[in-house]
């Protein structure tokens, strides 16, 4: 692995980001349908938030070696989106969360790289618990949620306006 490079799950390659990557982000959350679940009416991100991200993974990656981390598929390197965690800013909890370029729906990627984030997580001791939420319609990302282990807490509206499922997982007992 590469020094940007985090951590391996069987198909799949998480890594920081660097600076020239912005585009790429910019092909993953630029249309109405990648953010229909992320922003407030399914706002594109403009350059500048794209920009804007990108540095606040990095200085995360850098200072808690976590963030929003590129998804590589191993057999070819193709990028198939972004997982990782950030904080939750109403709460300052880490929060995992996940988004993939629409070709890859299907096929258990995002399921694999929460899997792998969440054994990542606790492996490394990062803490002792992280939340996670989905937007209430959205059905797929609720289940990768669950099928993780994560409990169900409560539905209120987050820190974007959006009404989401959220839920916990604690460190396992010992």
């Amino acid at each position: 692995m590469s020094g940007l490079d985090l951590f391996e799950t069987e198909r799949l390659v998480l890594s920081g980001w660097r600076m020239d990557q912005v585009d790429d982000l910019m092909r993953l959350h630029g249309t109405e349908r990648a953010t229909r679940y992320l922003t407030t009416k399914g706002v594109p991100y403009s350059r500048a938030q794209c920009e804007e991200a990108v540095a606040h993974w990095i200085t995360l990656f850098e200072t808690h070696q976590f963030g929003k981390l590129r998804v590589r598929r191993k057999s070819d390197g193709q990028l198939v989106g972004r997982a990782g965690f950030g904080i939750y800013p109403p709460t300052g909890e880490p929060e995992i969360g996940y988004t993939l370029f629409e070709e890859f729906f299907g096929n258990g990627y995002a399921s694999e790289a929460a899997a792998g984030l969440r054994d990542w997580f606790f492996a490394h001791d990062k803490g002792e618990h992280f939340i996670g939420m989905a937007h209430v319609e959205n059905a797929p990302s609720l289940a990768i949620l669950t099928n993780i282990g994560m409990e169900k807490t409560h539905v209120a509206i987050d820190h974007y306006g959006l009404p989401c499922q959220f839920h916990i997982l604690r460190r396992p007992a010992a």
